[in-house]
């Protein structure tokens, strides 16, 4: 936060948005030169989508009559976690290549090249979730909601988006291999498995059930069910918000105070 207000007393915010636009037509370009990131970070959600509904699909009660209308919210924000692995990765080859350091020696905003970054994967991942909502459109998904609720679907996706986003700048700015520069984001992967993204959470045994009603997951999608199906959202909305808001603000302050080590 300290870098942003600084660069608006040097040289204004006109000077940031501009360095993070070039910045960005630089990411998106290597983006679309190479498609298979956005490929890859849908397959695994759409393979696990498939498994779920046409094998385990029949086995689970949930309540539901279509099984992919339940677990799609689950299935979105995994799509989401896989993603930022690759944001992760592009910063640590940018660092490893000293991107940074030539980035420095020119006149622009010091923060504008995390910015860039950070949109690319929000860009990225987001395509990839229309790719795995065709998916499951193709696969029978069905939803009554109209265009606010899934406006309000899409905020909630994009808030969650930026959130794992700065904190998959953590270790792309402190990772010493390419390998855990990625690695951080298999626990974000699994940890919709003990949430109600797959099953409810009534049907686990105690210390598990406590462990899923209380983590940001199952707030988040239960806030995206409620959506799809235009049932009440309760309070879960404004428990997912808090969720994002408060992974994003805590995040992006690590991420900032790990650049600016970096850049010193």
């Amino acid at each position: 936060m300290d870098d942003v207000l600084d660069q608006c007393l040097q040289g204004g915010l006109g000077h940031l948005f501009t360095d993070t636009a070039v910045l960005l037509g630089r990411s998106l370009r290597h983006i679309t030169r190479s498609p298979d990131t956005i490929i890859t970070t849908a397959i695994m959600p759409i393979a696990m989508m498939l498994m779920f509904v046409y094998v385990f699909g029949g086995a689970i009660k949930t309540g539901s009559d279509s099984y992919v209308n339940y677990m799609l919210p689950g299935i979105l924000l995994i799509t989401v976690a896989s993603g930022i692995a690759y944001t992760a990765y592009r910063l640590f080859m940018d660092m490893k290549g000293g991107i940074f350091e030539r980035f420095q020696s020119m006149p622009t905003a010091r923060s504008s090249v995390l910015w860039a970054h950070v949109l690319t994967s929000l860009v990225a991942n987001l395509i990839s979730l229309v790719v795995v909502v065709l998916m499951a459109l193709l696969m029978g998904f069905r939803s009554g909601a109209g265009a606010l609720e899934w406006l309000a679907v899409a905020g909630i996706l994009i808030l969650f988006t930026l959130a794992l986003t700065w904190i998959a700048v953590i270790p792309g700015l402190s990772a010493k291999t390419m390998e855990g520069a990625s690695a951080f984001s298999y626990p974000l992967i699994f940890l919709p498995f003990i949430s109600s993204a797959f099953v409810p959470t009534d049907t686990m045994p105690g210390p598990v059930r406590v462990f899923a009603e209380n983590q940001p997951v199952t707030s988040i999608v239960n806030a995206i069910r409620a959506l799809f199906t235009q049932q009440p959202v309760g309070t879960d909305v404004w428990i997912a918000l808090a969720w994002c808001v408060g992974i994003l603000v805590v995040a992006y302050a690590f991420a900032m105070n790990t650049y600016r080590r970096k850049i010193s």
